[in-house]
């Protein structure tokens, strides 16, 4: 019998979740490993993802990683005009 997952538990999937983000992140912005990984963890993308409750958890590593980077560019955005996060993608 396979185990629900919980937020108790979820933490046993996230390390290859995260190691398959971090090496896609790293190839694709021409970092090392370690600098995606950091980047990875530190993302809202990360913070979703171990929170059981989004299911953030069932998606594969290419969709993640289409999420972080999209995510990363309206944070970026946000650093830049001063508006909030939720304003951007409102535009």
């Amino acid at each position: 019998m396979i185990p629900d997952i919980t937020n108790a538990n979820l933490y046993l999937l996230l390390p290859g979740k995260v190691t398959d983000v971090a090496i896609l992140v790293a190839r694709h912005n021409h970092i090392s490993s370690l600098d995606a990984l950091r980047q990875f963890y530190a993302s809202s993308t990360y913070r979703r993802l171990e929170q059981e409750e989004t299911k953030t958890w069932h998606l594969g590593p290419v969709a993640l990683y289409q999420e972080y980077e999209e995510n990363s560019k309206i944070e970026d955005m946000a650093d830049i005009t001063g508006l909030s996060t939720k304003d951007i993608e409102a535009l």
